[in-house]
C-alpha cells in the first residue's frame, strides 16, 4: 500500500474557518446552559484540588525557583494526586487567571468548567475538520451535529471533569496519527506523541490508544497482502506501515516525556508514583449502578451494559445513521478482501490459480484506512466492556471517546442517504414525469432539508434534557419514564442539588440546615459561592436534625428516603425535581420548619 494523499491543504482556510466556528457556537450554547446545572460529587473534589495547584502556579510565576522545590511541588500536587494533573491545572489556571485577574465569569464555578467547555468544543470541531478532509464538508457538518447533540455528551461537555476532555485528547491523537500516515516528514508523528502525552495526563482512558494503531496498522498490512495475492507481483512498498510504526516510536518516546513534564507529582518518585496511580485505576473500588431494576456492586458485571446504555441513550437517528454508515464502509473496504482470500482458498483446494485481482487504487486505500482507523476507535473504547469485571459505575461517560467515531461513520452514513434520496427521486422523475421529483433530485438544498430531517429529533432531545443529563433516555426505550420502568439508573454524583435551589432560597429558613446527602460538601460550597444559595443556609451531613432533607434517588440509597420519612414524621416529599415526569431529586421538609419571612 502506497502513502495515501496528503489532505488538501488548500482547503483549510474555508474549513477551519468552519471548524473555529463550530467551536466557538458550541462553547457559547454551553456556556449559557451552566447557570442552572448543577455541580456533580466529582467537580467538587476537582475544585478542591485545582485551587491548591493555583495557589502553586501563584507561587511558580513569582518565584519559581521556590515553586518547583520538591517540599513545595508535592505539598501542592499531593491533592486528587489518583488522576493526572493537566485537565485539573487548566481548571486552576482558568480559575486563577480568567475569574481572579481578568474577572470574566459572573460565576465563580464557570472558571473551573471553562477548560472543560473549551475543549469539548474543539472536540465537535475536530470532528468536523477531520470528516471533512476525509469525506466532504457535509459529512463533516452532520458528525459534528450530531456528536454536539448527543445529550450525554451535552451534559459531560459542561463539567469540571476529564470525561469530556478525554473524548478531544483521543480524537487528536488519532487524528495526529491519521495525518502522519498521510504526510512525509517528522512533524505529523511528533504531534501525535505529544497529543498521546496530552491524552495520558487527561484520563488512563489514553493507555489504549496503542491497541488501536498497533491493530490499525497490522491489519492494514494483512489488507493489503491480501489484496494483491495472485497477481504474480509483490505489493508496493508499505509506505504506511512504515509512517505508523513512526507514529507509535514518536508516542512512546515523547508521551511518556509530555506526562512527565506536566504533572509535577511525578518530579519526585515519577516510576513509583505512576505506578501506584496505575494501580488505583486496575483495581479500582467498586461503585453502585442500577442496570434493569438490579443494583450492580461488586462482580460479575453485566456484559450488555454498554451496548444497551448506548442504545438507551444516543438519539436513534444518530445511532441508525452510524450503524448505516458503518456498513457501507465495511462493504465498500474489506469485502473485497474477504471475497480474495475466499477465492485463494477455493483455488488452493481446487490446485488452480485464483483469478488476478484488479489493483486497489490509492483513495480506496486511503478510505479503507480511514474506515478502519474509526472503526478501531470505536471498538477499542467498548472492549473492556467486555469483560464480566469491568465497573460499570460511571456509566456512559467511560466509552464516550467512541462517540465522534460513531458520529463520523453517521457522516458518511447520512451522505449516502443523500445519494440514495437523489437517484430514487431522479428514477420516479423518470418512470412517472414527476418534475417536481426530478427538481428536488439536482436541487442543491436536498442535503439542507434531509439535515434539518436528520438533526431535528436529536436537538429537542439533547435540550430537552438540559439540566437532567443524566437522567435523559431516548424515545427507544419509552424515554426517562420508560428507563425507569426499565431500572435504568436515574441519577448518580448528586448534580440535580442544582435544579433545587430555587425552592431551598425561597423555603429555608435564616440559618437553616439541610442535608445534602449526595451532594459533595465542595460542589454545595461552590453554590454558595456563585450565589445560587444563600449564605445563611447551612450544610447538614445528617438527617437528625436538619430542617429539609435531600434525596438523590438511586436504587442502592432508598435507605436514605426511609430515613428522611423517619426523620420528618411523613412519606410526602414537599418538592419533587425530575425529567418528564420521572422522580429524581426529592425534598423532604420538617413540619414546623417554618419558611424565611417574605
Amino acid at each position: 500500500m502506497t502513502t495515501s494523499p496528503a489532505p488538501k491543504t488548500t482547503r483549510f482556510p474555508i474549513d477551519g474557518g468552519i471548524a473555529i466556528a463550530i467551536a466557538v457556537s458550541y462553547a457559547i450554547v454551553l456556556l449559557r446552559t451552566t447557570h442552572d446545572l448543577g455541580y456533580a460529587r466529582d467537580e467538587g473534589f476537582y475544585f478542591q484540588a485545582a485551587q491548591a495547584y493555583g495557589k502553586w502556579f501563584d507561587l511558580l510565576f513569582s518565584n519559581w525557583r521556590a515553586a518547583i522545590d520538591l517540599k513545595s511541588v508535592d505539598a501542592a500536587w499531593a491533592a486528587n494526586n489518583e488522576h493526572p494533573g493537566l485537565i485539573k491545572s487548566l481548571f486552576a489556571l482558568s480559575h486563577l487567571v480568567l475569574h481572579k485577574k481578568l474577572h470574566l465569569f459572573s460565576m465563580e464555578g464557570t472558571s473551573f468548567r471553562f477548560p472543560g467547555i473549551a475543549l469539548a468544543s474543539a472536540g465537535v470541531a475536530l470532528v468536523y475538520r477531520w470528516g471533512a478532509q476525509a469525506r466532504s464538508r457535509l459529512a463533516g457538518f452532520i458528525a459534528a451535529a450530531l456528536l454536539a447533540a448527543m445529550p450525554r455528551f451535552f451534559y459531560h461537555a459542561h463539567l469540571a471533569c476529564f470525561d469530556a476532555p478525554i473524548v478531544t485528547m483521543w480524537m487528536l491523537c488519532a487524528y495526529c496519527y491519521w495525518r502522519a500516515l498521510r504526510s512525509s516528514g517528522a512533524l505529523w508523528p511528533i504531534l501525535c506523541g505529544i497529543a498521546f502525552g496530552l491524552a495520558l495526563d487527561t484520563k488512563h482512558n489514553s493507555w489504549f490508544l496503542p491497541f488501536a494503531f498497533i491493530a490499525h496498522a497490522a491489519l492494514v498490512h494483512i489488507r493489503n497482502r491480501f489484496l494483491y495475492a495472485g497477481r504474480g507481483e509483490s505489493p508496493p512498498e508499505n509506505k504506511e506501515a512504515k509512517r505508523a510504526l513512526l507514529a507509535l516510536a514518536c508516542m512512546a518516546a515523547i508521551g511518556p516525556a509530555v506526562l512527565y513534564a506536566l504533572w509535577p507529582w511525578l518530579w519526585r518518585d515519577p516510576v513509583g508514583r505512576f505506578r501506584n496511580y496505575a494501580l488505583f485505576h486496575l483495581h479500582h473500588e467498586y461503585y453502585n449502578m442500577e442496570f434493569l431494576g438490579r443494583n450492580y456492586w461488586i462482580p460479575p458485571m453485566p456484559r450488555s451494559y454498554a451496548w444497551l446504555m448506548t442504545a438507551a441513550t444516543v438519539p436513534a437517528v444518530t445511532l441508525a445513521l452510524g450503524i448505516a454508515g458503518l456498513w457501507a464502509r465495511a462493504r465498500a473496504s474489506f469485502v473485497p478482501p474477504l471475497v480474495r482470500a475466499a477465492r485463494l482458498l477455493v483455488a488452493w483446494k481446487k490446485r488452480a490459480d485464483a483469478p488476478p485481482p484488479s489493483p486497489p487504487s490509492q483513495v480506496s486505500d486511503a478510505r479503507a484506512s480511514t474506515d478502519l482507523l474509526w472503526f478501531l476507535g470505536i471498538a477499542v473504547a467498548y472492549a473492556p466492556w467486555l469483560s464480566s469485571n469491568t465497573p460499570i459505575f460511571g456509566g456512559t461517560k467511560h466509552w464516550m471517546t467512541a462517540y465522534p467515531f460513531l458520529a463520523l461513520f453517521a457522516g458518511a452514513g447520512f451522505c449516502s442517504v443523500v445519494a440514495a434520496a437523489r437517484r430514487v427521486l431522479a428514477r420516479a422523475s423518470e418512470k412517472k414525469r414527476r418534475p417536481i421529483a426530478l427538481t428536488l433530485a439536482r436541487a442543491p438544498y436536498l442535503p439542507a432539508i434531509l439535515a434539518a430531517c436528520v438533526l431535528a429529533a436529536p436537538v429537542v432531545e439533547t435540550a430537552r434534557s438540559h439540566p437532567w443529563g443524566l437522567s435523559s433516555y431516548t424515545p427507544l426505550v419509552g424515554g426517562a419514564a420508560g428507563a425507569a420502568t426499565l431500572g435504568l439508573n436515574r441519577t448518580f454524583w448528586g448534580y440535580t442539588t442544582g435544579s433545587v435551589v430555587d425552592y431551598l432560597n425561597r423555603e429555608v429558613k435564616k440559618g437553616g440546615t439541610v442535608y445534602i446527602h449526595d451532594t459533595a460538601g465542595q460542589a454545595w460550597d461552590m453554590m454558595v459561592r456563585d450565589g445560587r444559595l444563600r449564605r445563611d443556609i447551612r450544610a447538614s451531613w445528617t438527617i437528625a436534625g436538619a430542617d429539609f432533607g435531600l434525596y438523590h434517588h438511586e436504587l442502592h440509597m432508598q435507605g436514605q428516603e426511609h430515613q428522611n420519612w423517619v426523620a420528618f414524621g411523613t412519606v410526602a416529599p414537599a418538592y419533587i425535581g425530575g425529567l418528564d415526569g420521572v422522580p429524581v431529586i426529592l425534598v423532604y421538609r420538617r413540619p414546623d420548619a417554618a419558611p424565611p419571612p417574605r
